[in-house]
Protein backbone atom coordinates (compact mmCIF):
# COMPACT_ATOMS: atom_id res chain seq x y z
CA UNK A 1 0.00 0.00 0.00
CA UNK A 2 1.32 2.98 -0.86
CA UNK A 3 2.26 5.32 2.63
CA UNK A 4 0.62 8.46 0.71
CA UNK A 5 -2.93 6.68 0.54
CA UNK A 6 -3.34 5.52 3.71
CA UNK A 7 -5.78 6.97 6.29
CA UNK A 8 -4.53 8.80 9.18
CA UNK A 9 -3.92 6.56 11.94
CA UNK A 10 -5.51 9.07 14.62
CA UNK A 11 -8.48 10.60 12.22
CA UNK A 12 -10.63 13.30 13.72
CA UNK A 13 -14.24 14.17 13.48
CA UNK A 14 -15.16 15.59 10.20
CA UNK A 15 -17.50 17.83 11.19
CA UNK A 16 -16.71 20.59 14.26
CA UNK A 17 -19.66 21.32 16.81
CA UNK A 18 -21.01 24.76 16.79
CA UNK A 19 -20.30 26.60 19.35
CA UNK A 20 -23.03 27.18 22.14
CA UNK A 21 -23.36 30.74 23.82
CA UNK A 22 -22.82 31.30 27.15
CA UNK A 23 -25.31 30.68 30.46
CA UNK A 24 -25.81 34.07 30.18
CA UNK A 25 -27.26 34.38 26.89
CA UNK A 26 -28.48 31.05 26.89
CA UNK A 27 -31.00 32.55 29.54
CA UNK A 28 -31.61 35.55 27.30
CA UNK A 29 -32.55 33.81 24.69
CA UNK A 30 -34.94 31.77 27.00
CA UNK A 31 -36.43 34.82 27.76
CA UNK A 32 -36.70 35.79 24.43
CA UNK A 33 -38.52 32.66 23.53
CA UNK A 34 -40.68 33.57 26.30
CA UNK A 35 -41.70 36.81 25.10
CA UNK A 36 -42.55 35.35 21.76
CA UNK A 37 -44.28 32.04 22.42
CA UNK A 38 -45.16 32.43 26.27
CA UNK A 39 -48.01 32.86 28.30
CA UNK A 40 -49.43 36.29 29.12
CA UNK A 41 -48.39 35.72 32.54
CA UNK A 42 -44.71 35.30 31.47
CA UNK A 43 -44.49 37.87 29.46
CA UNK A 44 -45.71 40.11 32.13
CA UNK A 45 -43.19 38.96 34.63
CA UNK A 46 -40.19 39.53 32.71
CA UNK A 47 -41.07 43.45 32.53
CA UNK A 48 -40.53 45.38 29.23
CA UNK A 49 -40.16 43.45 26.24
CA UNK A 50 -38.25 46.62 24.74
CA UNK A 51 -35.34 46.28 27.47
CA UNK A 52 -34.89 42.64 26.96
CA UNK A 53 -31.29 41.79 25.53
CA UNK A 54 -31.18 40.56 22.20
CA UNK A 55 -27.37 38.87 21.22
CA UNK A 56 -28.07 39.83 17.78
CA UNK A 57 -27.99 43.32 18.70
CA UNK A 58 -24.75 44.08 20.69
CA UNK A 59 -26.17 47.52 21.26
CA UNK A 60 -29.11 45.60 23.46
CA UNK A 61 -26.51 44.07 25.67
CA UNK A 62 -25.90 46.69 28.40
CA UNK A 63 -24.59 44.03 31.75
CA UNK A 64 -20.51 43.60 31.52
CA UNK A 65 -21.30 40.16 31.85
CA UNK A 66 -23.53 39.82 29.21
CA UNK A 67 -21.80 41.48 26.47
CA UNK A 68 -18.19 39.48 27.33
CA UNK A 69 -20.20 36.34 27.29
CA UNK A 70 -21.31 37.24 23.64
CA UNK A 71 -17.60 38.98 22.44
CA UNK A 72 -16.38 34.86 23.68
CA UNK A 73 -19.25 33.42 21.88
CA UNK A 74 -18.76 35.47 18.22
CA UNK A 75 -14.80 34.77 18.71
CA UNK A 76 -15.43 31.05 19.47
CA UNK A 77 -18.18 30.93 16.37
CA UNK A 78 -15.71 32.82 13.60
CA UNK A 79 -12.82 30.39 14.30
CA UNK A 80 -15.58 27.61 13.35
CA UNK A 81 -16.60 29.35 10.42
CA UNK A 82 -13.65 29.73 9.42
CA UNK A 83 -12.66 26.02 9.89
CA UNK A 84 -15.61 24.74 8.59
CA UNK A 85 -16.58 26.75 5.82
CA UNK A 86 -14.03 28.49 4.79
CA UNK A 87 -11.63 27.59 1.85
CA UNK A 88 -10.54 30.13 0.19
CA UNK A 89 -8.09 32.72 1.84
CA UNK A 90 -10.09 35.35 0.72
CA UNK A 91 -12.95 34.36 2.26
CA UNK A 92 -11.55 34.65 6.15
CA UNK A 93 -13.08 36.53 8.53
CA UNK A 94 -9.61 38.43 9.65
CA UNK A 95 -8.60 38.06 13.49
CA UNK A 96 -9.02 41.60 14.15
CA UNK A 97 -12.71 41.84 13.38
CA UNK A 98 -13.14 43.21 16.79
CA UNK A 99 -11.65 46.62 15.12
CA UNK A 100 -13.79 46.15 12.22
CA UNK A 101 -17.86 47.20 13.73
CA UNK A 102 -19.50 46.38 10.86
CA UNK A 103 -17.95 42.83 10.96
CA UNK A 104 -18.48 42.84 15.24
CA UNK A 105 -22.38 43.34 13.96
CA UNK A 106 -23.07 41.27 10.99
CA UNK A 107 -21.25 38.05 12.82
CA UNK A 108 -23.65 38.39 15.82
CA UNK A 109 -26.51 38.30 13.26
CA UNK A 110 -24.89 35.62 11.37
CA UNK A 111 -24.25 33.62 14.72
CA UNK A 112 -27.41 33.66 15.70
CA UNK A 113 -29.18 32.83 12.53
CA UNK A 114 -26.91 30.02 12.56
CA UNK A 115 -27.94 28.71 16.16
CA UNK A 116 -31.93 29.45 15.25
CA UNK A 117 -31.19 27.34 12.06
CA UNK A 118 -29.91 24.48 14.30
CA UNK A 119 -32.66 23.92 16.34
CA UNK A 120 -35.27 23.75 13.47
CA UNK A 121 -37.79 21.22 12.90
CA UNK A 122 -36.42 20.85 9.21
CA UNK A 123 -33.31 21.53 7.40
CA UNK A 124 -35.09 24.74 5.77
CA UNK A 125 -33.64 27.31 7.77
CA UNK A 126 -30.02 26.01 7.59
CA UNK A 127 -30.39 25.66 3.56
CA UNK A 128 -31.34 29.06 3.63
CA UNK A 129 -28.24 30.21 5.87
CA UNK A 130 -26.43 28.11 3.61
CA UNK A 131 -27.60 29.59 0.61
CA UNK A 132 -28.43 33.51 0.90
CA UNK A 133 -27.12 34.44 4.81
CA UNK A 134 -23.67 32.99 4.34
CA UNK A 135 -22.35 33.94 0.74
CA UNK A 136 -23.97 37.48 1.30
CA UNK A 137 -22.13 38.13 4.70
CA UNK A 138 -18.95 36.88 3.06
CA UNK A 139 -19.53 38.73 -0.47
CA UNK A 140 -19.89 42.21 1.90
CA UNK A 141 -16.61 41.33 3.97
CA UNK A 142 -14.81 40.57 0.75
CA UNK A 143 -16.29 44.02 -0.31
CA UNK A 144 -15.79 45.76 2.61
CA UNK A 145 -12.22 44.84 4.26
CA UNK A 146 -10.57 43.77 0.55
CA UNK A 147 -6.48 43.08 1.43
CA UNK A 148 -6.12 46.01 3.84
CA UNK A 149 -5.78 43.43 7.19
CA UNK A 150 -3.75 40.87 5.18
CA UNK A 151 -0.69 41.62 6.76
CA UNK A 152 -2.20 42.83 10.42
CA UNK A 153 -4.96 45.38 11.06
CA UNK A 154 -4.74 48.91 9.16
CA UNK A 155 -6.10 52.19 10.19
CA UNK A 156 -9.49 52.51 8.77
CA UNK A 157 -8.66 53.82 5.29
CA UNK A 158 -11.90 56.05 5.19
CA UNK A 159 -10.85 57.62 8.73
CA UNK A 160 -9.97 61.36 7.01
CA UNK A 161 -13.54 61.51 4.99
CA UNK A 162 -15.50 60.46 8.38
CA UNK A 163 -13.42 63.28 10.25
CA UNK A 164 -14.49 65.78 7.28
CA UNK A 165 -17.98 64.71 7.89
CA UNK A 166 -17.89 65.56 11.31
CA UNK A 167 -16.08 69.13 11.19
CA UNK A 168 -17.01 72.42 9.90
CA UNK A 169 -18.33 73.67 7.69
CA UNK A 170 -19.97 70.44 6.41
CA UNK A 171 -21.95 70.21 9.85
CA UNK A 172 -22.84 73.99 9.15
CA UNK A 173 -24.16 73.33 5.83
CA UNK A 174 -26.10 70.14 6.58
CA UNK A 175 -27.54 72.15 9.69
CA UNK A 176 -29.07 74.85 7.32
CA UNK A 177 -30.13 72.43 4.76
CA UNK A 178 -32.33 71.18 7.78
CA UNK A 179 -33.37 74.30 9.01
CA UNK A 180 -34.66 75.30 5.37
CA UNK A 181 -36.27 72.00 4.68
CA UNK A 182 -38.05 72.80 7.90
CA UNK A 183 -39.04 76.40 7.31
CA UNK A 184 -40.71 75.37 3.75
CA UNK A 185 -42.56 72.70 5.46
CA UNK A 186 -43.78 75.25 8.10
CA UNK A 187 -47.81 76.01 7.77
CA UNK A 188 -48.28 80.07 6.79
CA UNK A 189 -49.19 81.54 9.54
CA UNK A 190 -52.98 83.04 10.50
CA UNK A 191 -54.62 86.34 10.85
CA UNK A 192 -55.24 85.26 14.45
CA UNK A 193 -51.74 83.97 15.00
CA UNK A 194 -50.36 87.56 14.26
CA UNK A 195 -52.97 89.75 15.61
CA UNK A 196 -53.86 89.78 18.78
CA UNK A 197 -57.95 88.73 19.50
CA UNK A 198 -60.43 92.13 19.56
CA UNK A 199 -62.43 92.32 22.75
CA UNK A 200 -65.55 94.04 23.32
CA UNK A 201 -67.85 94.67 26.55
CA UNK A 202 -71.49 93.56 25.95
CA UNK A 203 -73.88 93.87 28.97
CA UNK A 204 -71.01 93.36 30.96
CA UNK A 205 -69.68 90.22 29.48
CA UNK A 206 -65.98 90.39 27.35
CA UNK A 207 -66.49 89.31 24.20
CA UNK A 208 -63.81 88.16 21.18
CA UNK A 209 -65.58 90.20 18.10
CA UNK A 210 -63.38 87.60 15.99
CA UNK A 211 -64.92 84.13 17.05
CA UNK A 212 -68.28 85.60 18.79
CA UNK A 213 -66.77 83.78 21.75
CA UNK A 214 -67.28 85.04 25.56
CA UNK A 215 -64.04 85.34 27.13
CA UNK A 216 -63.35 84.80 30.90
CA UNK A 217 -62.49 88.04 32.70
Amino acid sequence: MNPKSSPDPTPGPMVATFPHPGRQLEQAYRELDLALNGTDEQRKALGSLKMLPRPWDPDSLTRPQLRRELWDWLDAFTIWLNSEYVWDVVGVVPHCWPQHEHLVRELAVLADQRRRAALALGSDALEEWHRYALPAFIDRMRQRVKDHCEDGHQQWPAKGRHSRHLAEPATTQRAQAFDQDAAHHSPPSTSNESTPPRLRVVDGQTIDTGTGEIVDS
